[in-house]
């Protein structure tokens, strides 16, 4: 049974740092990449960033260049997003997936972020 379970999330004051991690089971964790998406009340899922399981290639949504950096451990199944300098413009619920487009086949339960001002 394919899982993602995400972790880390919480409430914290601008300028904050949070550590989100997707912990993958199920499947062939190099095979696949992995993407962190996130949805805030009222607004449309959008893709945050993403890392191949094979080459390690990374992306990221110009709203959190040079502020976010995703990372994966191979022996852990886990995708890592460390979220820098957080904005309350970052409060949402962050979902990682089996892909980095919208049509993933597989996602986790969500984690709430919370930036307060």
């Amino acid at each position: 049974e394919v899982q993602l379970v995400e972790s880390g999330g919480g409430l914290v004051q601008a300028g904050g740092s949070l550590r989100l991690s997707c912990a993958a089971s199920g499947f062939a964790f190099d095979d696949y990449a992995i993407g962190w998406f996130r949805q805030a009340p009222g607004k449309e899922r959008e893709g945050v960033s993403c890392i191949s399981g094979g080459t390690g290639m990374t992306l990221y949504a110009d709203s959190v260049k040079g502020r976010f950096t995703i990372s994966s451990d191979h022996a852990k199944n886990t995708v890592y997003l460390q979220m820098n300098s957080l904005k309350p413009e970052d409060t949402a619920v962050y979902y990682c997936a089996t892909d980095c487009v919208y049509e993933a086949e597989y996602w986790g339960q969500g984690t709430q972020v919370t930036v307060s001002s």
